[in-house]
């Protein structure tokens, strides 16, 4: 098999979420659990630190492991989904996962695959622990893919969960309601293991703190010590934060939604210091250190893991901003964001797939806007004609284009110098700007 021809394997002959939305789910750990004994259960000979929320668990996982790098360990990270290519989704030390080990893992196993009908993300999920492994990696930082509880990914017991906050989304699966979901995402809280809540309201709060004493698990919530004193937006697009020490340090990621996740990667990294890891054991003492590690991995998250898709500028004269944000937790903080851009006119080329509340989101997009609305190379996109009836009864006017690549290329020969393009609405939308930039 080549690479190409895996891929295809991997994506077409699987069940698969991504791109058959929930005709792609399987619901339970069954054959996961299956697959896990196949291989001797790989994710045990590394530490692990699970990571899930409705947004910001990317980031998060992205600059936890970027602390862990900046301090000398070997770092495997597992995310989901790939913008540009599927081996971005497994790393280490922000090398992606080399497509001929892809291949042989495949061809090795794919017998064995062919008779338990694994999904798309059980076969991804356990290529990454079994590679880690091989890698010898010191820790795992794995990424939760849906949910929590019934996660591909909540085979692992690790050292420390993260659950980063709880929005509406994937509804039909999770549940209606602030409540159900936040149990499926709790899901992942283990016996005895800290779990770190990023945001909690008066909703998630009491499930999370019955998940936790239920099985023994010390819960920490971050939005109950800010470590963050201040944020601001530099020229170059960063945040600068003050925390609560006293010192300052750069973050690459841009956007105004990161400083709740970073605030919450710094009580995960405390915990870990508890712990006795990280080059500091103590987050009191050795202030000039810690602010060096966290300068060096947060300043250089993006080269270090390999992020993208955060409030990325990749261009200028005019300006063309990226993000993957597509539920209406995240277009909070991005159309507040959007509203302060200092530009002549904002050109907003927008997707959306069908499973997400595209009134929220529609109800929050800026309307002095000019929209170029399209939709993604993904089976599972909306119309763009869909899309502008929506973006019509919320006083959103535009064109509709088939593919993203027209929409971009009009916004960008409509565009003057001060003006500032933003793409989004989807990963996949942003999934197929990139591309375009390759």
């Amino acid at each position: 098999m080549t690479y190409e021809e895996t891929c295809d394997y991997l994506f077409n002959q699987t069940a698969n979420y991504e791109s058959q939305g929930k005709n792609g789910y399987k619901d339970g750990l069954e054959t996961m659990l299956k697959l896990d004994e196949h291989f001797g259960r790989p994710h045990r000979n590394y530490k692990t630190i699970h990571v899930a929320g409705t947004n910001g668990k990317g980031s998060v996982a992205h600059s936890i492991a970027a602390q862990l790098q900046v301090c000398g360990y070997r770092v495997g990270l597992y995310t989901s989904p790939h913008l540009l290519n599927f081996n971005e989704r497994i790393r280490i030390n922000g090398k992606p996962i080399p497509e001929n080990y892809v291949v042989s893992f495949v061809e090795a196993e794919k017998d064995f695959f062919d008779q338990h009908k694994p999904t798309f993300f059980e076969i991804t999920t356990i290529m990454a622990f079994q590679y880690f492994s091989e890698s010898d990696v010191d820790f795992a930082v794995i990424e939760v893919g849906l949910g929590g509880r019934l996660d591909s990914t909540n085979v692992i017991t690790p050292i420390i969960s993260v659950i980063t906050n709880i929005s509406l989304d994937h509804t039909q699966l999770l549940g209606s309601t602030l409540e159900q979901i936040a149990m499926e995402k709790g899901g992942i809280i283990k016996k005895g293991v800290p779990v770190i809540i990023g945001e909690a309201t008066s909703e998630t709060r009491p499930v999370f703190e019955a998940l936790a004493n239920e099985v023994g698990a010390p819960i920490v919530f971050a939005c109950d010590d800010n470590q963050i004193v201040s944020a601001e937006t530099l020229s170059n697009g960063h945040m600068l934060y003050t925390s609560g020490l006293g010192f300052q340090f750069e973050g690459g990621l841009g956007g105004l939604y990161q400083e709740k996740n970073t605030n919450t990667v710094l009580i995960a990294i405390h915990e870990l210091m508890k712990q006795g890891f990280l080059c500091s054991c103590e987050l009191e003492t050795n202030l000039k250190r810690i602010q060096e590690e966290m300068n060096l991995a947060y300043a250089n998250v993006c080269q270090l893991t390999g992020l993208r898709g955060r409030w990325e500028t990749v261009r200028n004269n005019p300006t063309v901003i990226c993000d993957t944000g597509h539920n209406v937790g995240a277009w909070v903080y991005l159309n507040k964001q959007l509203s302060q851009l200092k530009c002549h006119q904002l050109h907003i080329v927008f997707g959306m797939v069908d499973d997400k509340d595209i009134y929220g989101v529609m109800s929050l997009l800026p309307k002095n806007a000019l929209y170029y609305f399209t939709k993604p190379s993904s089976r599972r996109a909306l119309p763009e004609q869909s899309v502008a009836v929506f973006g019509s009864q919320f006083e959103l006017a535009g064109m509709t284009f088939p593919t993203v690549e027209e929409a971009y290329a009009e916004a960008l020969k409509n565009a003057s110098e001060d003006d500032v393009i933003f793409v989004g609405g989807s990963s996949y939308v942003v999934a197929d700007f990139l591309k375009l930039l390759i």
